[in-house]
């Protein structure tokens, strides 16, 4: 007869119930090494390329308007080192416009599903129906001197985006806000200046407001807008204490902007 186990030591456990223990174990080591060693996800491509070559230093940031018709900045102000840089398309697509209107010289790509890239002040070199490849040269930027600058304090290209009649930040097709992004100086102290998120470098430059169209060829009147960074601070120079005035920059193309 087989004496009875002693009193106080644990019965073995079954032979089944071990295999399934190590069934799981192995399981869990498997799961836990093909998420510990599987890539990391890229970030999604940008949508557009820059017009223009770095450093993109963005001195007006997207604004859009309250109503259809109302004041606003649709598109964004990318500062050049002078006249004659080379402007390229920013998406493969159709040239739709490539002349003068009021007086600066304006081209237009539209692209796929509808969207459409405007650039200015530019002197073209394309002509409308032309078709054309990511980073194909439009033109380059027209001098100062001939439209009068864009900007008010620095030679600018001014590129928008837009769908219909919707107005749409050129930021974000290109790269979504990403992160070598300064904020713009403002009158804040140093840590304001150091700041965060919108692409590249923005620049100073006074607050501008202005008749900006929108599918008509009747001025908007101006109303006194300082201008805002992309997260929402009024800009002004350094050690202003206050925006600057707004400054028109006169008429902007209706549907070309």
């Amino acid at each position: 007869m087989t004496p009875p186990p002693a009193a106080g030591r644990p019965r073995p456990a079954p032979a089944s119930l071990r295999r399934v223990v190590r069934a799981v174990l192995c399981v869990l080591c498997v799961v836990l090494g093909v998420a510990i060693c599987a890539p990391a996800r890229s970030a999604p491509s940008p949508r557009w390329q820059w017009p223009i070559p770095a450093p993109h230093e963005v001195v007006e940031v997207f604004d859009a308007p309250d109503q259809p018709y109302g004041a606003g900045h649709r598109g964004i102000d990318i500062a050049v080192d002078g006249p004659g840089a080379e402007v390229r398309a920013v998406e493969v697509g159709t040239v739709r416009f490539a002349g003068a209107v009021a007086g600066r010289g304006v081209v237009s790509v539209l692209h796929a599903d509808g969207l459409i890239s405007t650039y200015e002040p530019v002197q073209a070199s394309v002509q409308q129906g032309q078709k054309v490849e990511a980073g194909d040269v439009l033109g380059t930027v027209a001098p100062e001197s001939a439209t009068g600058s864009h900007c008010t304090e620095v030679l600018c290209l001014h590129l928008g985006a837009r769908r219909g009649q919707e107005y749409l930040d050129p930021l974000l097709l290109l790269g979504e806000r990403g992160p070598s992004v300064l904020l713009p100086w403002t009158d804040g102290d140093a840590s304001d200046r150091t700041g965060s998120a919108v692409p590249d470098g923005l620049g100073t430059s006074a607050a501008r407001t202005g008749p900006v169209h929108s599918g008509s060829s009747d001025p908007v009147p101006s109303v006194e807008r300082p201008r805002t960074t992309a997260s929402g601070h009024s800009r002004s120079r350094p050690g202003s204490g206050a925006p600057r005035p707004a400054v028109s920059s006169g008429p902007r193309p209706a549907l070309l902007a």
